[in-house]
């Protein structure tokens, strides 16, 4: 886990991210308030086809959850914010594997303690976000399982095995696809062959 933070430093930064919520809410477009390392962050969503893999990863995985979770009414889903407080931590994943029961619960963030898996589909703008930061905030928040999309050059990360390190959290397995294969994740199987570059025509 990440080093803890202070606590009355986090609440004034999550004063700040709930003032904005109303605001981005009220823009143009879809926008997300997230809390990285360097404070508050305000993302807008990117182009169509990153929300087309997105939506490919929620309906692949939800197809399998009959399979490989039965009877225990966990979804894929987009759409949730994560908050880890004692780490600093709130994070928008694209999407996210969690029991349905969860969400039902009352509150604006789910805790991270909750979730199976997140899922980001990397932006043509600001790579470093999924790559970098959210590659050490999702194992400093206990995260099991981060699957990362990159559109832009067709690729396709697997991040497994949370732990520790001198340099911060990390996941101890880091495994490389490529567009075009089937590629394990967790207890799913994702198809990556109708992914497409934002480059394609």
């Amino acid at each position: 886990m990440a080093d803890a933070v202070d606590p009355q430093a986090y609440a004034r930064t999550r004063k700040i991210a709930e003032e904005l919520w109303p605001i981005v809410e009220r823009l143009p477009g879809a926008w997300a308030v997230e809390i990285g390392a360097a404070g508050v962050v305000v993302m807008m969503s990117p182009v169509k086809r990153h929300e087309a893999i997105a939506t490919r990863v929620v309906r692949q995985i939800n197809a399998q959850l009959v399979t490989t979770h039965p009877g225990q009414d966990v979804v894929a889903q987009s759409g949730a914010e994560v908050e880890h407080p004692a780490v600093g931590r709130m994070r928008r994943p694209d999407a996210v594997v969690v029991p349905l029961h969860v969400l039902d619960e009352p509150g604006a963030t789910v805790d991270p303690a909750d979730l199976l898996a997140v899922v980001e589909v990397v932006s043509e703008s600001n790579p470093d976000n999924d790559y970098v930061e959210k590659a050490a905030d999702y194992p400093a928040m206990g995260i099991p399982l981060y699957l990362l999309v990159d559109p832009r050059k067709g690729l396709v990360y697997t991040y497994a095995d949370p732990a520790p390190g001198s340099n911060g959290s990390h996941y101890a397995t880091v495994l490389p696809y490529v567009f075009g294969d089937q590629v394990p994740f967790g207890p799913w199987h994702i198809d990556t062959t109708d992914f497409k570059r934002y480059a394609d025509a």
